[in-house]
């Protein structure tokens, strides 16, 4: 099916909390396929990952919970939700890196596995032959991890962070997924595509989650709000380690112009990528991508809509090719 550039092309929505909430209503709005959608249940989560055990206990409501203004218990429930959910037995993210929600990733797997089903006689898209690339894969190597274990896709994540990278690398390694999931390192400060797509490599679709903010200056703000939420004071420097590393959350520019740079680099590769995708925070980021992505000639354009608790996000796609060449 052939689509013409437009905005807001297909609105789907989804929400999730990883605060505890007595309001379920809020996970049911999750991807009809995200295995998040109902409340925690810790006592499973517990025989899956005895640690979690030491972060646990009854909230202001009388129900069991974690402490997520602690770091490291919103860490150690990741690592129980990796092993009960998707059979990920090592898992672990270096001190002051992105510890990322589980439910929110997930949904934009789900939602990539929706559009992808477009160009799939046969529904939704699974297998190894469908190939991913994530544009940063992060310490976590969250995308990949969840994509491979839902649909049996295949990975490439891109890193610059040389700590980001080992971790990833170890992640994989620890769980027996290098044949599934290869971490390439970039080494450009520039580059997004370029020096990660290998000649006459292809791709069904890439993933991002790009820097949020425009300076690290704007990072501490941010995260000195989200400490002043949770009525928590912090020094900087932990208020940055609580919200991720520098590459992480800012760079020059912020979120617009890291993606409009990722759709002027995508020309270039258009025939190695069937749809480009990246995560967008901020609603004021799109229009500027929407003009970007006329300029440079995109044949088509989505924009799919989520929410993750009371943060609205979306995830917008494009794609060079036709009907006629949407097999390249």
């Amino acid at each position: 099916m052939l689509y013409r550039l437009m905005p807001n092309f297909a609105e789907n929505s989804s929400e999730m909390t990883d605060q505890p909430n007595r309001n379920t209503d809020q996970k049911e709005m999750l991807h009809p396929r995200n295995k998040h959608r109902d409340r925690y249940d810790f006592p499973l989560l517990i025989r899956s990952n005895k640690e979690l055990s030491n972060y646990v206990a009854a909230n202001q409501y009388g129900d069991l919970s974690v402490d997520f203004k602690d770091p490291e218990a919103v860490k150690i429930l990741n690592k129980s939700l990796l092993h009960h959910f998707y059979g990920i037995e090592l898992w672990d993210i270096p001190k002051g890196y992105l510890c990322p929600p589980i439910p929110g990733r997930a949904d934009y797997i789900h939602y990539l596995a929706d559009l992808l089903a477009e160009h799939a006689e046969a529904g939704v898209a699974r297998g190894k032959h469908i190939k991913i690339l994530d544009i940063g894969v992060g310490a976590n190597c969250i995308y990949p991890l969840i994509g491979h274990k839902e649909y049996g896709w295949t990975f490439v994540g891109s890193e610059i962070d040389a700590v980001a990278l080992k971790n990833a690398k170890g992640i994989v390694e620890a769980n027996m997924l290098s044949k599934a999931i290869s971490i390439r390192k970039q080494s450009s400060v520039t580059n997004i595509f370029a020096g990660i797509i290998k000649p006459g490599e292809k791709f069904d679709a890439s993933i991002c989650n790009p820097p949020f903010h425009a300076s690290r200056q704007a990072a501490l703000e941010g995260s000195g709000r989200k400490w002043k939420n949770l009525n928590h004071q912090r020094r900087d420097k932990d208020i940055l380690n609580f919200g991720g590393q520098n590459t992480e959350l800012w760079c020059e520019g912020g979120e617009e112009r890291f993606v409009r740079q990722m759709i002027k680099e995508s020309v270039q590769f258009a025939g190695a990528c069937k749809w480009f995708t990246s995560l967008i925070s901020k609603k004021e980021t799109l229009p500027g991508c929407y003009h970007e992505l006329k300029n440079h000639g995109a044949v088509a354009v989505k924009t799919i809509h989520m929410s993750q608790g009371q943060k609205k996000s979306r995830i917008l796609a494009w794609t060079f090719l036709n009907s006629e060449t949407s097999t390249a």
